[in-house]
């Protein structure tokens, strides 16, 4: 996978039942293992290319909850420039 597992990353691993989710992390003291398995409906799933797929953390939270998440995206955050006068 390439990433550091003690960086703060969060693996998450689907099972062949689409309506189960596991997430591991590192928390700073020890390996984290959460699993859900959602009541009605399913995880879904983009297809995945390289065996790995980088998700927002909205994208997260809208794949634990059972809604399609392809379409969520991070706000975009506008700056600008202000003169001093």
């Amino acid at each position: 996978m390439g990433e550091d597992p003690f960086s703060g990353t969060v693996y998450v691993f689907r099972s062949k039942r689409t309506d189960r989710v596991k997430l591991v992390f590192w928390d700073g003291t020890g390996v984290v293992l959460v699993a859900k398995r959602l009541e009605d409906g399913e995880s879904r799933w983009q297809k995945i290319e390289d065996s790995t797929l980088q998700l927002t953390s909205a994208q997260l939270q809208t794949l634990l909850e059972g809604r399609s998440w392809r379409r969520v995206h991070e706000a975009r955050r506008t700056t600008i420039q202000v003169a001093a006068s």
